[in-house]
């Protein structure tokens, strides 16, 4: 079975063809520029950017491919007029093909993307899942049975990264451009809290620490407005603290008893570095697997969307569902069926 998988939920355009067998056949990928120049992403221009580009890129990707056998789509979470574009298309499409549309979970398809480099790790995974509306520690049993273990109260790690990134006047995308600045900082100079450090459980803060980050920066804004050391110091602060507090959330979870020895980390912050090798260390001292997807399939792409679509449909699990901004990841209850079928396998 091949499955053309689309994902339009935010400012990516991302389109994808994966083969159950061959894996994955193509795949095209749309970063919209023109938020740049507003410092974050403007709902109605993303739009307006989906509804240009996503035709061209389905073509491109199904370039002497012939025929899908189904199209996978995101339906949510995700801003409500990009989410439209990608669901109307792959409905469409769907419907002139005779073939079944698939809504597929933005999260769920950021946990599946683990699929895409070959054998997957046995489950069950203990998955942390990192991006910049999300950040969470879930318990995956199966396929499609999640329960979420701990997540932020407040601001996700990569909304910390970009906010405090448009404080320094760095260009957007914020995160990537922290990152690449804290590569020349010197760890030390300047040092930043960890919100719900000594908490028990795994939830998670981090409006705390943005909001010591802007007081700092503009406490001293003459520093940092000559001295790019300085800049580069501070952005190398915020990006430990960061890594701090998932790294050590992490080690947390390991400690459970009972908790899955395979951890997936998944999201766009995961495309940090110095937060995976973070992460990595904290799996080897505590004898767990960590599996991280490429940078390329840690991002909004359609592969995963692909991905997750293929799997909805080889466990029975594709059900009508409508296009929403808000839905929950615990709201994709497991079916008798896929329940089984997981069961025998």
């Amino acid at each position: 079975m091949r499955i053309l998988g689309i994902e339009t939920s935010c400012d990516e355009t991302g389109v994808a063809l994966y083969d159950e067998h061959r894996g994955l056949l193509a795949e095209e990928l749309r970063s919209q520029e023109i938020h740049r120049r507003y410092g974050g992403v403007v709902p109605e221009l993303a739009s307006r950017d989906h509804i240009r580009h996503l035709s061209r890129l389905v073509r491109a990707c199904l370039a002497g491919q012939g025929r899908p056998d189904a199209v996978a789509y995101t339906a949510g979470p995700g801003l409500m007029g990009a989410l439209l574009v990608g669901a109307n298309v792959a409905r469409g499409l769907a419907r002139g093909w005779d073939v079944p549309a698939v809504a597929v979970h933005h999260l769920e398809a950021h946990i599946t993307a683990a699929h895409l480099q070959g054998a997957a790790p046995p489950y069950p995974w203990l998955v942390l899942l990192v991006s910049g509306g999300h950040s969470m520690f879930v318990h995956v049993e199966r396929f499609g049975s999640y329960r979420i273990l701990g997540q932020t109260q407040d601001d996700a790690a990569g909304e910390a990264f970009d906010k405090c990134a448009k404080v320094m006047g760095l260009p957007y995308p914020g995160g990537p451009a922290l990152a690449s600045l804290a590569e020349a900082g010197c760890p030390g100079r300047f040092t930043l809290p960890q919100p719900m450090a000594h908490d028990p459980g795994l939830d998670m803060s981090f409006s705390g620490l943005k909001t010591a980050f802007i007081q700092l920066f503009r406490s001293h804004a003459e520093l940092f407005e000559h001295d790019h050391q300085a800049r580069a110091d501070l952005a190398c602060a915020l990006q430990y603290a960061i890594t701090q507090s998932l790294a050590g959330r992490l080690e947390r979870a390991l400690l459970l008893p009972g908790a899955p020895r395979q951890v997936i980390g998944c999201g766009g912050v995961l495309a940090n570095a110095f937060l995976r090798a973070a992460l990595k260390a904290a799996c080897q001292r505590h004898g767990a697997q960590l599996t991280i997807p490429p940078a390329r399939h840690c991002t909004d792409n359609g592969a995963m969307v692909a991905m997750a679509g293929a799997l909805r449909l080889r466990h029975d699990l594709v059900v009508a569902h409508p296009v929403q901004a808000r839905w929950a990841l615990t709201a994709l209850a497991p079916h008798a069926s896929a329940m089984a079928i997981a069961e025998a396998s």
